[in-house]
């Protein structure tokens, strides 16, 4: 098979993801709303390719990746080359599903000069574009920081900024796929468990552009509110999730599924949405044992085996 081959189902899985999660039936020419049972054969696994702990080629890494049961795999971009993704993903026949931008957390969009602000823009459009040369279809997106300025300040430049870069994400066909994590922007990083996601729903909707979404991560704020109201609040503008496990009464992430985040709320607001499509691994990684326990334990909190 064929790297555009590889490139083409990796298109389809995203449209049939994208067809699914807004509540359309596949092949349907109208809209239907039907509330599936299970997650079983709604998601995609995918990790980050920093957990990939094994020796040799890139295309060994895709291979360690498949063999551990996983469906796609995330680059860093810019920076990966795309050449040598194209041949890792022909000789793996493991598709990149997306990117995450390598540089968002030291050139922020947040920044206030505005030479930093447009060099964070060049970086995203060429996270956006290697994500389109290697077949996937999402770049993964921190805004910025917090301590960059007030909110009203940082929420006007990087919503300035980001949206710079929303024709070219058009024109590829590639989500800018913003990710909540800590950075002190959007939520009350001194704040109680009883928050909402009403200022990330305001964010993106203000963005106003279907290419511009969320990339949920599912285990970074249970410590300030719950993941399955998030999840439905949220609800088609998440575009991806991430995953790692979270205890409130340790105060420290987790393996997935260890710690005491309501997985089974998780999906019970998964299948209320209509979710379909890539969950990605952000946990710590390391060879080929480690990997597929990784791999196991994303099927026993989605409920998969």
């Amino acid at each position: 098979m064929t790297y555009s081959d590889f490139s083409r189902r990796s298109f389809l899985q995203s449209s049939t993801a994208a067809a699914l999660s807004a509540g359309l039936a596949v092949g349907s020419t109208h809209a239907e709303t039907v509330a599936p049972e299970t997650l079983k054969g709604r998601l995609y696994k995918t990790l980050k390719i920093g957990m990939v702990r094994v020796d040799g080629s890139l295309t060994d890494k895709f291979k360690a990746a498949k063999t551990a049961g996983f469906d796609g795999i995330e680059l860093n971009a810019p920076g990966a080359n795309v050449e040598e993704a194209r041949k890792a993903i022909q000789e793996s026949g493991l598709p990149v599903d997306g990117t995450v931008n390598s540089t968002h957390w030291n050139i922020r969009h947040t920044d206030p000069d505005p030479a930093v602000r447009a060099e964070a823009l060049e970086s995203l459009k060429g996270a956006l574009r290697f994500t389109h040369a290697v077949g996937g279809n999402t770049a993964l997106l921190v805004i910025g920081r917090g301590s960059d300025g007030s909110e009203e300040e940082i929420w006007k430049r990087s919503m300035e900024n980001i949206s710079k870069a929303v024709p070219l994400a058009a024109e590829l066909g590639i989500h800018i796929a913003i990710e909540n994590v800590w950075n002190q922007f959007l939520y009350d990083h001194a704040g109680d468990s009883n928050q909402t996601a009403d200022k990330f729903v305001k964010y993106v909707d203000e963005i106003n552009s279907p290419w511009v979404g969320m990339q949920f991560d599912i285990g970074n704020h249970w410590k300030y509110g719950s993941m399955g109201d998030w999840i439905r609040q949220l609800g088609t503008r998440i575009v991806k999730l991430d995953l790692k496990g979270f205890s409130r009464a340790e105060s420290k992430f987790t393996k997935i599924g260890e710690g005491d985040l309501d997985w089974a709320d998780v999906r019970k607001a998964l299948l209320e949405i209509n979710y379909s499509g890539w969950a990605a691994a952000e946990v710590g990684g390391g060879g080929p044992d480690r990997l597929k326990e990784v791999s196991d334990n994303m099927d026993k909190a989605f409920g998969l085996v």
